[in-house]
C-alpha cells in the first residue's frame, strides 16, 4: 500500500520556511523550530495512547533522555550532530524497552501509574547524577547543527523540518497499515486481540520502543537548537502538555497532532502580552475544546476517511493513466 502524507502540508511547511528565512527573525524562526520539536513529540506520543491505547504520563523522560545523549556526546566527545541524533534515538529506544519489559502486562490505568513512576525516576536521576549531568545547573555549551560545513538557525530549520516530515512520514506509515490495525486491536480489547493471535506483549515493546525513539530524535534537536538543557526541561509536567496536544488534536489522528501541537506551542508566545495570564487563556481553550470537541479538533475518523478519501484518488489517477 503506498502511503504518503498531504500535499496541503508539504506546501504550507514549504511556505512557512520560505517566510521565516525571508523575514530574518531568529524569535519566530526558534518558536517554529521548538513547535517542529512539540510536534515530533506529539506524533510519537500518540502512537501509543492515541493508536495503541497505553497512557503514558512519563513520554518527557525519553525525551531527556534522548536529550542528554546528544549533549554528552556532543560536549564530551565531539560527536558530530549526524552522529548525535541516531544514537539519542537509539539511546531513549533502549531504556523504552528496558523499562516497558515490566509493564507488558499492565493495562490502563496501571500502566499509566507505571510509566508515571518510571519518568520521575529518570527525572530524579537526570538530576541527581551530577558527575554526568551536571545535575540542576544543567549541560551549557552544546553545539548547534552543522552539517557540511554549514550551521546557523537557518540550517536549523531545515534540518528540523526535514527530520519532522520524516518522523510524520514513519507515523503514518505505520498507523495506515496493518501494524495500525494491530495497535488499535490491543487498544480497543488487548484479550480479544491476544486471542485472535497477536503477540500483545512484543506489540507493546514495538510501539513503546519506536515511540520512544522519536522522542529521543526530538530530544536531540532540542539540545543542539538550544544550547543549553536541564532536568527542569523534561519534568511531569511536560509530559502533561504534550498529552493535552494529543487530547486537543484528537486520540489517533496524526493530523490531530499537529494541529495539537502547533495550537498549544503557539498560543501561548501569541499572548506574552498578557503576561502570566496567558496560562488562563490556555487553560480555557484545553477545556473548552475538550467539552465540546471531546474526539479533539480532528478526530480518528475523520483522519481515517481523509486518508481513504486521498487513497482513492491516487488510485483513480494512476487507473486513468494506464
Amino acid at each position: 500500500m503506498r502511503v504518503r502524507l498531504n500535499p496541503v502540508l508539504i506546501v504550507g511547511l514549504a511556505l512557512l520556511l520560505v517566510g521565516l528565512v525571508a523575514f530574518k527573525s531568529s524569535y519566530f524562526t526558534q518558536i517554529a523550530i521548538t513547535t517542529m520539536i512539540y510536534v515530533i513529540l506529539t506524533a510519537s506520543l500518540n502512537l501509543i495512547t492515541g493508536s495503541a491505547g497505553l497512557l503514558s504520563l512519563g513520554h518527557a523522560a525519553f525525551f531527556g533522555v534522548g536529550a542528554y545523549t546528544a549533549a554528552l556526546l556532543a560536549t564530551r566527545f565531539g560527536w558530530p550532530f549526524w552522529l548525535t541524533v541516531p544514537a539519542a534515538g537509539a539511546a531513549a529506544a533502549l531504556v523504552g524497552v528496558v523499562v516497558a519489559v515490566p509493564t507488558t502486562r499492565l493495562t490502563s490505568i496501571y500502566f499509566a501509574v507505571a510509566t508515571l513512576g518510571i519518568g520521575e525516576m529518570i527525572y530524579v536521576t537526570l538530576l541527581n547524577w551530577v558527575d554526568l549531568t551536571r545535575g540542576p545547573m544543567g549541560i551549557r555549551g552544546i553545539p548547534g547543527i552543522e552539517l557540511f560545513g554549514f550551521s546557523g538557525i537557518t540550517l536549523s530549520l531545515i534540518v528540523t523540518a526535514l527530520v519532522m516530515l520524516a518522523a510524520l512520514w514513519l507515523v503514518h506509515r505505520l498507523t495506515h497499515s496493518y501494524y495500525g490495525n494491530s495497535l488499535r486491536a490491543l487498544r480497543e480489547d488487548d484479550a480479544c486481540a491476544d486471542a485472535m493471535g497477536i503477540d500483545v506483549a512484543r506489540l507493546k515493546l514495538q510501539v513503546f520502543g519506536v515511540a520512544c525513539c522519536l522522542a529521543g530524535v526530538a530530544g536531540a534537536l532540542f539540545a543542539h537548537t538550544t544550547n543549553y538543557i536541564s532536568p527542569e526541561s523534561f519534568r511531569f509536567g511536560e509530559s502533561i502538555l504534550l498529552l493535552s496536544m494529543v487530547v486537543v488534536g484528537g486520540l489517533g489522528s496524526l493530523y490531530g497532532s499537529v494541529i495539537g501541537a502547533v495550537l498549544l506551542s503557539v498560543l501561548p508566545e501569541l499572548l506574552r502580552e498578557l503576561g502570566s495570564y496567558r496560562m488562563v487563556v490556555v487553560g480555557i481553550v484545553l477545556f473548552l475544546s475538550i467539552l465540546f470537541m471531546p474526539r479533539g479538533l480532528v478526530g480518528e475518523v475523520s483522519a481515517i476517511d481523509l486518508f481513504r478519501r486521498q487513497t482513492r484518488r491516487d488510485g483513480a489517477a494512476r487507473r486513468s493513466a494506464w
